[in-house]
């Protein structure tokens, strides 16, 4: 068991339980968020060592919500990696600017996204399945 915690930002309930199942499976305890303003709230109490972050959310979309963590000292250099559904070219570069440590599009194969986390965890940052 890794004994690390991700805060898994998703509106999709359905998308939310799978990355809840797959992330226990590889040893993560998991906290979740289904809007931009509880991840916010939920990162701030939970204190994870890492953020999946979706970009389309109600309240705010992923954007706002690295912005708000990025201005928060402890929170200001929080692992983020970004699972979107959203075009990549453009938003991975937007993603990058705001903080994203990486980016990658749905649907990700979980092997390849437990091995993104595991990489960033060990201090990496990367930019797609292919990085």
């Amino acid at each position: 068991m890794s004994g690390k915690k991700i805060l898994v930002v998703e509106d999709d309930p359905d998308m939310r339980r799978a990355l809840h199942i797959r992330l226990q499976a590889h040893g993560y305890e998991t906290a979740w968020a289904c809007d931009a303003v509880s991840a916010i709230s939920q990162a701030c109490s939970e204190k994870p060592d890492l953020v999946l972050l979706d970009l389309g959310l109600p309240g705010g979309d992923g954007f706002m919500v690295m912005v708000r963590l990025r201005a928060l000292s402890p929170l200001a250099l929080l692992p983020i990696i970004v699972v979107s559904a959203r075009e990549e070219a453009p938003n991975r570069d937007r993603a990058r600017r705001a903080g994203a440590t990486g980016y990658f599009r749905k649907p990700v194969d979980a092997d390849i996204l437990a091995s993104g986390i595991r990489r960033v965890l060990a201090g990496e940052r990367l930019w797609g399945p292919d990085p």
